[in-house]
């Protein structure tokens, strides 16, 4: 059946039949205690965040782990919340850095709250490449089994130690997956000086979904009318519109849409223009985001695809349909995981490779698919956090389950394992945090009972508190991110959004509860009132990756004093450190407890410590002191583990000293 509504003028409100939808996933602003408005007659915050973080960067370039030869660029200013984000991109002797991104958190008075910087140590790398454009774009070619396009190779400076020159090559077409050949977009990493490709940058736009269905009724959503024709274009969100695979909008000489045929595409169409307008008016009136991307704008859906699939690509999502050819993948379920994938992308940091990072975009997708749920609070789908339950692929429910992964043979906790866990599955960890802060471990209202890692109790906030906390973390995020990092930036936006109490309390105990354990200078959420600057924690996990600086010129240094970091360490070690380079200990092995380090250089000269632990074969960087002087301290609560110390010369040179203890 099909209902026509009024016109205006050359806008609609369009009332549809609505039809048999498939799902199965794989990307007013909240009042904000604390928050002081800026003076009537004053800058504008945005303005005010502009400043001053442009001066923090001039004043403070060790923060940036900013060389001379560095320049950071700002890419946009987003103001949410409250809160101001000003997200600065890098580039090194005149190279685009891949994660040298940075992201500066002002108040609305233009206050710096916080910063989060990619680089943990500053760069010096020739930028001569070995190996040519050509041969890095054919390298690149040969991770598909099918080529259709190729982009040029860019060469760029990856954000790894000192620095990696390497290229970038974007390759389109298809790879082998376990369930045959799918389709693929994907940036690939080429080694500039050995012609490698460097594995963990690999990442993939396109993540794939199936479904089964769903049946939302008559639903409305906007379209557009000009010269007597209308088109599934909706004016309201720029970007949003739907049609077949030749990326053109639907279009028809009435305003009736949609017969209700499952397998239909102008149907499939009514259902994914309601859901997505659901999603572009929760993150408005819960989360305070101006659109999909954060600029106003979403992405067009295309129909039809001819695939058990649908995936977002990195600049729209595609439609398949079910194993059995029945229906359309349109429900809430996996349009607002997928559209989950563009927030994770157009936030800072965009989407970083390594199924550590993909695991917490999979997740993402998640979490957003559920905040629209509950949002849209349809009754014919209501809110809840199971991923697929309607789709039912093989007669066993849903594919992914929020408040106990476990119960679907994913991890409810983190550890170790998660950076080599396939990345569907490596979602876990993160669905349990955000379940354990939206609804707590033991739910009054009606939502299942979640086990907890280290069998505590949790109380949520609800959900529409968590989405904001969520969506203020992902705006603090850079390449390489991870569970510490994302814990680090939670706990800060959690103080900054509703004061440090309650709700930064919560955000602690789920993570916790998951098993990612607390970084370094994490505040003790123990107050009430929203904290001027909160501490950026260190993360006790983050990406080998570092960056490092070299200033303009070379300090004058006096040898470190006698005897320094020598008394009560168990554990010496001596030797020169030259200009901008890095100098990597001995590993040993520790117990659980305690670990403490003392570095000493020559004065007038800037080393930076850093304590690495092998986790799964990779060296990563759990405790770091950067301080300004030729003095650093660690002292780390560690787990049991293989460990080194790192020594990075940010300024000068000379002979330094390191002491520490472990327990043995």
């Amino acid at each position: 059946m099909k209902h026509k509504v009024a016109l205006a003028t050359t806008l609609t409100a369009v009332t549809v039949a609505g039809s048999i939808a498939l799902t199965m996933p794989q990307g007013n602003a909240a009042t904000t205690a604390g928050h002081q408005p800026p003076a009537a007659d004053g800058p504008a915050p945005v303005a005010l965040a502009t400043s001053s973080a442009a001066d923090l960067v001039a004043k403070k370039p060790k923060a940036f782990f900013k060389s001379r030869f560095d320049r950071l660029d700002r890419r946009q200013v987003v103001s949410q919340n409250g809160l101001q984000y000003v997200v600065y991109e890098r580039t090194y002797r005149g190279l685009p850095v891949h994660g040298g991104d940075a992201v500066v958190v002002t108040d609305s008075r233009g206050r710096v709250l916080n910063e989060y910087v990619a680089q943990e140590q500053a760069l010096s790398v020739p930028v001569t490449a070995k190996v040519s454009a050509a041969a890095a774009a054919r390298t690149a070619q040969k991770q598909l089994v099918k080529v259709s396009a190729v982009s040029p190779a860019a060469l760029q400076v990856v954000a790894q130690g000192a620095g990696v020159l390497a290229y970038e090559v974007v390759v389109a077409g298809a790879k082998r997956a376990a369930g045959g050949v799918v389709p693929s977009n994907l940036h690939v990493f080429v080694d500039a000086t050995t012609g490698k490709v460097l594995p963990e940058l690999t990442r993939d736009d396109i993540v794939d979904a199936a479904g089964h269905g769903a049946y939302y009724g008559d639903v409305t959503f906007d379209d557009t009318s000009s010269g007597g024709r209308f088109t599934m274009s909706d004016p309201k969100r720029p970007g949003l519109q739907c049609g077949g695979q030749n990326g053109v909008a639907l279009s028809k000489a009435t305003d009736s849409w949609g017969g209700g045929a499952a397998t239909d595409q102008e149907t499939g169409c009514v259902d994914a223009m309601f859901v997505v307008s659901r999603e572009w008016d929760m993150l408005h009136d819960w989360l305070g985001r101006n659109g999909i991307d954060g600029n106003g704008h979403a992405f067009q859906i295309r129909e039809g695809l001819n695939d058990v699939n649908a995936f977002w690509n990195g600049s729209r999502v595609e439609i398949g349909h079910s194993s059995d050819g029945r229906r359309l993948l349109n429900t809430i379920d996996v349009l607002g995981h997928e559209f989950g994938h563009a927030i994770n992308q157009f936030t800072p940091g965009g989407s970083s490779g390594g199924n550590e990072a993909g695991g917490m975009n999979e997740s993402t997708g998640d979490i957003f698919g559920a905040l629209t749920e509950f949002f849209a609070n349809n009754p014919l789908d209501k809110g809840d956090y199971t991923v697929g339950e309607l789709a039912n692929l093989t007669g066993n429910g849903p594919i992914r389950n929020m408040a106990d992964p476990s119960k679907l043979g994913d991890p409810n906790c983190f550890s170790s394992a998660i950076p080599n866990t396939e990345v569907h599955s490596a979602a876990g960890p993160q669905n349990h945090w955000f379940y354990l802060l939206a609804e707590g471990s033991r739910p009054t209202d009606g939502q299942p009972v979640s086990p907890t890692c280290n069998n505590s109790t949790v109380t949520g906030v609800g959900i529409r508190k968590a989405g904001q906390i969520y969506m203020a973390t992902l705006m603090r995020k850079t390449t390489g991110w991870n569970h510490a990092k994302a814990r680090a930036a939670s706990v800060a936006a959690a103080a900054q959004l509703f004061g440090n109490g309650t709700e930064c309390a919560t955000v602690k105990a789920a993570w916790d509860a998951v098993s990612v354990p607390a970084g370094t200078g994490e505040p003790s959420c123990t107050g009430a009132g929203t904290p001027v600057r909160t501490p950026t924690a260190t993360p006790p996990q983050t990406p080998t990756a570092t960056p490092s600086r070299s200033p303009a010129t070379s300090p004058t240094s006096a040898p470190a004093p006698s005897g320094a970091c020598q008394s009560g360490f168990a554990s010496h070690a001596t030797g020169q450190i030259g200009e901008g380079a890095t100098v990597v200990g001995a590993s040993f092995t520790a117990r659980r407890g305690r670990q403490t380090a003392c570095l000493a250089g020559p004065s007038g000269t800037d080393f930076d410590l850093y304590l690495d632990r092998n986790v799964g074969g990779r060296w990563t960087t759990v405790a770091k002191s950067t301080g300004e002087t030729s003095r650093e301290a660690i002292t780390f609560s560690a787990a049991a583990g293989t460990y080194r110390y790192r020594v990075v010369s940010y300024a000068g040179s000379g002979k330094a000293v390191l002491g520490w203890n472990a327990p043995a």
